[in-house]
């Protein structure tokens, strides 16, 4: 325990984060490290642990200023058991414990309450779903399969086999707590801590469930129906409360994060809630105009093309793109016009092509005029 990473670089942060920051940094370490992204990666198994642990202490406000304060020795007792103890005050004396045996009188001190066998939230968990554009921009009810952690059938959740139960733990008589005295230049401090023996649950399991191997949980793959919305952009995040790993001695739940990931369409792009395409059009449809049928993601419409349109002329079909959102109105779709020059001319339709041009002059081509006026300027200075 003594090499233990500092929290705030385990997530990645400043001292200072704000909880969004803190948050959003163990949503992206978690995903990174998440044991279903790397089965059997025990170094990736450690780290999601560690990101776990560092996320619990640092969301918590209470727990962070005593981290901030006193590291990791003032929100874990057994920190540092190994010489002795956890505290920044000598071997073996929790600060906490020096507070109350203050307040309490020394010898008989205010005991803190053993929160081994108290209810804990399950962990999150985070998982993706793809969808088609068009059900990102319609909405659409969807199955969501993912793996969590549930408590276990078998024995629900208290580890031991079927018809046995845990047995009292002999060491601390179930109470979960060890008492040790110290003496220290305060006089004799008696402080408190878990069991090493059950781990401040006050039982041991000596038969262990066959199913779960003890541990009262079990990796199971479920399923829920969720509602996508109108509008939803890639990578947006849906919660889904309750549905994530399983709680500690009957807590809640956590819940389930779905990323949302929007496959890319054949012909549309999205940008921002207005989706643009590139559309062809012959030569004979952009200089003499044309009624021409526009692809949308309602279905097709008519438009009409102005005499003279120039390649890369965008125009705006409005209210086609995707809904805002969050609020009333859609975007719009943008067309932007591609001229596609026409190949494998037969030699009728080339001599036509011969006649068009050699009746045409500066009028027509302003563009070819502006350029070579720009060129007989540039090579007359």
């Amino acid at each position: 325990m003594a090499d233990k990473r500092d929290y705030y670089e385990v997530l990645g942060v400043q001292k200072g984060a704000s909880d969004d920051e803190i948050k959003k940094a163990f949503r992206q370490s978690a995903k990174k490290y998440h044991p279903d992204l790397h089965p059997g990666d025990k170094e990736c198994e450690e780290k999601f642990k560690e990101v776990n642990e560092a996320y619990e202490v640092l969301s918590d406000n209470q727990k962070r200023a005593r981290y901030d304060q006193f590291g990791h020795a003032g929100v874990d007792p057994n920190y540092g058991a190994g010489a002795g103890g956890g505290s920044p005050f000598g071997q073996g004396i929790d600060i906490d414990d020096i507070f109350s045996s203050f307040f309490g009188g020394f010898g008989g001190g205010g005991r803190r309450a053993n929160n081994a066998n108290a209810p804990m939230r399950g962990s999150d968990i985070q998982t993706e779903l793809y969808i088609t554009f068009e059900e990102s921009a319609f909405g659409c009810k969807k199955e969501v399969k993912y793996n969590c952690v549930t408590t276990c059938g078998e024995c629900h959740g208290t580890g031991a086999k079927a018809g046995t139960q845990p047995k009292t733990c002999t060491s601390c008589g179930g109470s979960g707590k060890v008492t040790i005295n110290q003496r220290t230049m305060f006089g004799v401090v008696q402080t408190q801590r878990a069991c090493d023996a059950c781990h401040g649950k006050g039982k041991i399991v000596t038969d262990p469930c066959k199913k779960c191997g003890g541990s009262g949980r079990q990796r199971k793959t479920k399923s829920v129906d969720i509602t996508i919305p109108a509008g939803i952009r890639d990578g947006q995040i849906l919660n889904v409360g309750g549905r994530g790993n399983a709680g500690y001695n009957n807590g809640p739940a956590g819940d389930l994060h779905v990323v949302v990931r929007v496959k890319p369409h054949t012909v549309f792009e999205r940008r921002g809630d207005d989706i643009w395409c590139d559309m062809p059009i012959t030569f004979a449809q952009a200089a003499l105009g044309a009624d021409v049928i526009v692809p949308t993601i309602d279905g097709k419409v008519s438009y009409s093309i102005h005499e003279g349109t120039q390649p890369n002329d965008v125009f705006k079909l409005k209210g086609k793109g995707f809904p805002h959102l969050g609020s009333k109105g859609n975007g719009d779709q943008y067309v932007r016009v591609t001229i596609e020059v026409p190949k494998n001319l037969n030699s009728k339709q080339k001599e036509l092509i011969k006649q068009l041009d050699s009746t045409t002059n500066d009028k027509n081509y302003a563009q070819r005029k502006n350029f070579f006026d720009k060129l007989k300027k540039m090579f007359n200075d």
